[in-house]
């Protein structure tokens, strides 16, 4: 019985993956075509076959390895240190209710502010270059982070915590034993929020202040109309971003089987 349920998952997550290359293939496909017959303007909507021309002689020059390297490394320092960050912190206000109630309304009022019409000032604050565009990157997603991970903390159930408490457990076993595991799978999706979160930081950072990264070969390409290049780097950053959301989902399915 479960030998065939596992058979029946594999070939329907099989047929899931096949559906999801097919249809991409379709709509690049239709994108193609639509350029070449004149449906759409070639000149501002590009078409496949250029972006993947123009891709390919940047990986024979070698240059996209610098761009993809630096907007890596911006993107992961900003995603690491807002991700760890921000769940410090909520286990701070976790911690103490007095810090929680005191800093309310500055999350509220921080999160509701658009971060990425203040990266400019925070620029300017920090320095350009690397520093610069990880302090934009972790902006956008520390506060994120802080308010999510400290509101699946203080949902865990009452009751459970109540019978810790009866066998005289200390706040850091209800944490360590209790709130963290039973909220592992909320704060691996906070991870998978802030990859995106981490990227639109660094891409803005990069319009602003770069000379190199994927947010700097799109800007550049606007600038000379060239949406080949702006095509490129979109889809080089689909592709990045699709493979650390998948690194992610692999590193929660190891920890799910090691749950069970």
């Amino acid at each position: 019985m479960n030998n065939n349920f596992l058979k029946q998952k594999r070939k329907l997550a099989f047929k899931i993956i096949i559906s999801q290359i097919c249809l991409l293939l379709l709509l690049l496909f239709l994108w193609e075509l639509a350029s070449r017959w004149g449906w759409i303007d070639s000149f501002l909507f590009s078409k496949p076959s250029s972006v993947i021309k123009l891709l390919i002689n940047y990986f024979k020059t070698g240059e996209i390895f610098k761009h993809i390297g630096i907007s890596l490394l911006e993107t992961m320092l900003g995603l690491i240190i807002g991700t760890i960050l921000g769940i410090v912190i909520a286990t701070i206000l976790w911690w103490n209710n007095t810090i929680a109630k005191i800093l309310d309304p500055f999350l509220i009022v921080g999160n509701a502010l658009p971060k990425t019409a203040l990266a400019p000032i925070l620029i300017i604050w920090v320095g350009t270059g690397i520093k610069g565009i990880t302090v934009v990157a972790i902006s956008i997603s520390l506060i994120l982070t802080i308010i999510s991970a400290y509101n699946y903390f203080i949902n865990v159930e009452v009751e459970k915590i109540r019978m810790l408490q009866s066998f005289k457990a200390t706040k850091w076993q209800i944490l360590t034993k209790l709130i963290i595991p039973a909220n592992l799978g909320n704060l691996i999706n906070i991870i998978k929020i802030n990859i995106g979160m981490s990227w639109v930081g660094v891409i803005v950072g990069e319009f602003i202040v770069s000379k190199y990264g994927i947010g700097y070969l799109i800007l550049y390409g606007t600038q000379v109309f060239n949406m080949e290049l702006v095509m490129m780097g979109v889809l080089v950053l689909a592709i990045i971003s699709f493979l650390m959301y998948e690194v992610v989902n692999l590193i929660e399915k190891k920890i799910r089987k090691k749950r069970n």
